[in-house]
């Protein structure tokens, strides 16, 4: 038993960095592809969505690289308008626009021998992207207002919280430019596929709110940490780590409860067929599934897209069950109301089978 109160499943896997939590074979996975892109000069393009810590990985690639003793800048291209971010990127010099009062260097300039990311790329207007598109070729730009040429020795790590190729097909995000990042894609698991390193990731937070906040919180209570793995956590670590900090905060005793936690977790919003999340699941999402087997939703008839939608729900189902019972097949049955041997040639109908095969 750890401090904490529970049996700790933390093992030896080689983390890339300080501070990246989880012994699961997803993060093993990603971890792998961190290492091995890192020595490179390739872009790397981080596929996950909101709060799956792409962050914390692009930080880990950059101090594995040569590049570590260099700069590592930072750029939410999502927080800021095109004319602002354009700026932010490449500079400008006096008078350029006015508020320019004085020159100034931009991020690409700042990162120069070293890492930039470019979070959110995918919010990055066509206009925006032509000029990325130049750097990531030429190595050169301007700064706003200049005819300058600016030349830089910068990696680019970019990220994006949603499907850039089918960005591309909506026409939303230049081709050549995604395939310009998409030199090594890594994605990022969301946390709800790696249930297994809920126990650590809430260790973690609980040291640290606990000694923000000087509290002695810590203890974690086993349904508290069953409750957990059975929330579909549409947040992500970011989430996680919000909840914890409420409880540390709210604790009277020096124990992490149930009870302290909020009432979408309480209930297990994700832990039974009746109540399963798919808020994942839209019209959108289901759409663009349909226009990647080169089939318009709209041609499709009507019992065509029944079938099609229906058979979705319930992979995505089968899928959020297991995962909350750690795959063990007999137990995730018996929550869907089914047979194991049913749940098997569902698992292989929709290509969930595992590659450790059945689990019990």
């Amino acid at each position: 038993m750890s401090r904490y109160g529970f049996q700790s499943q933390t093992r030896d896997t080689g983390s890339p960095v300080a501070g990246i939590i989880g012994a699961s074979p997803a993060m093993e996975e990603v971890y792998q592809l961190t290492r091995r892109v890192a020595k490179s000069n390739a872009s790397v393009l981080l596929l996950g969505e909101t709060g799956t810590g792409k962050e914390l990985i692009a930080g880990a690639i950059h101090k594995l690289s040569g590049r570590s003793s260099g700069p590592f800048v930072k750029v939410n291209c999502g927080a800021l308008s095109e004319s602002l971010l354009e700026s932010e990127l490449f500079g400008h010099v006096r008078g350029a626009f006015t508020s320019a009062v004085a020159n100034r260097t931009g991020r690409f300039e700042a990162a120069h021998s070293g890492t930039i990311f470019l979070d959110e790329i995918n919010s990055t207007s066509l206009i925006l992207q032509v000029k990325l598109l130049r750097v990531l070729q030429e190595r050169e730009f301007e700064r706003v207002g200049d005819t300058s040429t600016i030349t830089v020795d910068t990696r680019v790590i970019a990220a994006s919280n949603r499907d850039l190729a089918q960005e591309v097909k909506d026409e939303r995000f230049r081709e050549d430019l995604y395939w310009r990042l998409n030199v090594v894609p890594i994605q990022i698991p969301p946390l709800r596929k790696r249930v297994e390193d809920i126990p650590d990731l809430v260790a973690f937070f609980l040291n640290h709110y606990s000694e923000a906040n000087q509290r002695f919180v810590v203890h974690i209570q086993k349904e508290a940490i069953e409750a957990m793995q059975d929330y579909h956590w549409p947040g992500n670590v970011r989430e996680l780590q919000n909840y914890v900090e409420r409880a540390v905060v709210m604790a009277d005793e020096d124990e992490l409860t149930v009870e302290l936690l909020p009432a979408v977790v309480r209930s297990g919003d994700s832990g039974s067929p009746g109540t399963v999340n798919l808020r994942g699941l839209d019209l959108d999402t289901l759409t663009q599934e349909v226009v990647q087997q080169g089939v318009r939703a709209a041609e499709l008839e009507k019992a065509e897209l029944h079938s099609f939608v229906v058979n979705r729900v319930e992979k995505e189902l089968i899928s959020q069950v297991l995962a909350s019972c750690n795959n063990v097949q007999t137990k995730a049955a018996g929550k869907l109301g089914i047979n194991r041997n049913t749940l098997h040639k569902k698992l292989k109908e929709y290509g969930l089978e595992s590659s450790d095969g059945d689990l019990e």
